[in-house]
């Protein structure tokens, strides 16, 4: 069983450009990303609302300890230090299905903060009296007098593990969202509510049990390229655009807080960090910036591709942000810096995705070479090759444990890996063409795929055995993604048209 425990303080649209989004892939998988969402069991003080982006989950750096291979942040070794002088004391637990954990809420020195103890590796089977004592020995905060309460949390977490959903989706509703093609569309945690992109300059707020329009973010003025909330929190919504800026709104009201400017060419990708403080942009001037959300800054730029950057992705603490670049390389940078920690060079054409895998130890790149890479995240050392791909890999993913890894591929096939032995366990076939959206769903045990056969597929993650097939789009499928629950599913196509299943 591996535990983490992670401690933090608590125009004219005439003529644009036509960039296909197969070549530029932002909105990196809104809900399968790294951001977290959190329900509550309350000790003492309960706290219904979300935590407070200064108490959001944070550091990942782990040492290996025990039968378990238990994990302890350096955070949490300089929290049990520090107990004697400065009292700790927990204020609530918080669970987490996907992927399971418990959050710990907690005050020292009169200040709210959190950490989190991620239990990557549980299983219906694994030992709960055994699992429980383990974590007593890594965490101060869990006594012995809270025990019983953890051993119940993680119960109904085995409980969760062994519901097996043979969940057939059907169309809700379609929504003709856009009078021009979407780009992108991605939820909020909940998955109350969704956004879509389009070339029409715009992007839309809609509820997602109605179908209704809730709100018209309307002021670039270009293709509104790459958007996103910023989960888990959901109060913000940013839009990057070929007009060259990014923009940041309020979900409630569709206000424009800020108008970020300083790229000099198309955003192409962005992405909040999980405290929700900062909000990267990637652009194809070849540089990425970072944005404080509060003041409208620029925090810092990252300079150093020679080629455009078509993706980028925040780690799970937020303290590191890769971006994947059509100069074959990916970076990764120090975000309380701005400066480069590690270059990631092996892949020999454009890289179409980079990201981190949850526990913030690998990172994962696609590429037009036909292979993804496997990097350890602290040094920048490339771990495996995953070849087999006939044609460019247009995506790629973690599932939320990092235990597995699905590729997605311009010959029409989607791949699933093992992430610890790197081989292939199963291949998808079934597509007509292109394949250029791949995700998990929550419970990691389905697929799903977008093509530019007009379809939308769901797959069994481990036999590779397609279960569903959506119809109805009249073109390609730029864009597709689940919900936080894993049964609902959004879908954008160039026909002008997303589509809600349920």
């Amino acid at each position: 069983m591996q535990i983490q425990v992670a401690g933090t303080r608590a125009g004219a649209l005439s003529g644009p450009r036509t960039l296909e989004p197969r070549f530029i892939l932002g909105a990196q998988r809104q809900m399968l990303g790294s951001y977290r969402a959190w329900t509550q069991v309350a000790l003492r003080e309960p706290r219904p609302q979300a935590p407070h982006p200064r108490s959001a989950p944070g550091a990942c750096a782990c040492v290996p300890a025990s039968r378990y291979c238990l994990a302890v942040s350096m955070a949490t070794n300089l929290l049990r230090e520090g107990s004697g002088s400065r009292k700790m004391k927990l204020k609530s637990l918080l669970l987490r299905y996907y992927p399971p954990g418990i959050m710990l809420e907690y005050e020292k020195s009169g200040e709210l903060k959190t950490k989190s103890i991620d239990l990557l590796d549980l299983s219906p089977s694994t030992d709960v009296s055994a699992l429980v004592e383990e974590i007593q020995r890594a965490e101060p905060l869990i006594t012995a007098s809270r025990s019983h309460q953890v051993k119940l949390l993680i119960q109904r977490l085995q409980d969760k593990l062994r519901q097996h959903s043979d969940h057939k989706f059907e169309l809700f509703k379609v929504l003709r969202a856009h009078i021009l093609p979407l780009t992108n569309v991605a939820l909020n945690k909940s998955g109350s509510c969704f956004i879509t992109g389009s070339y029409d300059r715009t992007c839309k707020v809609w509820d997602t049990a109605s179908g209704g329009e809730l709100l018209t973010l309307d002021g670039h003025r270009n293709v509104v390229y790459a958007i996103a909330f910023n989960n888990p929190y959901g109060d913000k919504i940013a839009t990057g655009s070929f007009d060259k800026t990014c923009k940041l709104w309020s979900v409630e009201t569709g206000k424009c807080y800020h108008t970020f400017r300083g790229h000099t060419a198309e955003i192409v990708c962005l992405s909040f960090n999980p405290q929700s403080t900062l909000v990267a942009t990637g652009s194809m001037d070849t540089m990425a910036k970072l944005w404080d959300i509060q003041n409208g800054e620029e925090v810092f730029t990252l300079t150093g591709h020679s080629a455009e950057i078509i993706s980028l992705s925040f780690n799970t603490s937020g303290d590191r942000i890769i971006t994947g670049s059509f100069d074959h390389t990916a970076v990764v940078w120090d975000t309380a810096t701005g400066r480069k920690v590690c270059n990631l060079i092996g892949h020999c054409a454009e890289i179409s995705s980079a990201l981190f895998n949850w526990d913030c130890s690998m990172i994962l790149t696609g590429s037009m070479d036909k292979t993804c890479m496997l990097w350890d995240a602290t040094s920048g050392k490339c771990m495996a090759t995953l070849t087999g791909h006939d044609d460019e890999i247009l995506d790629c993913c973690f599932d939320y444990t990092g235990k597995l890894i699905a590729t997605a591929s311009a010959d029409g096939t989607a791949r699933v890996f093992s992430a610890a032995t790197r081989k292939c366990i199963t291949k998808l076939e079934g597509h007509e063409g292109e394949i250029s959206k791949i995700s998990f769903n929550p419970q990691g045990n389905r697929l799903l795929t977008g093509s530019s056969d007009k379809t939308a597929r769901i797959w069994d993650a481990q036999t590779g055995q397609c279960l569903q097939v959506l119809r109805g789009h009249t073109d390609e499928i730029f864009s597709c993604a689940f919900n936080y629950k894993g049964n609902i599913i959004i879908t954008g196509s160039k026909d002008n048209t997303c589509r809600i299943w349920h």
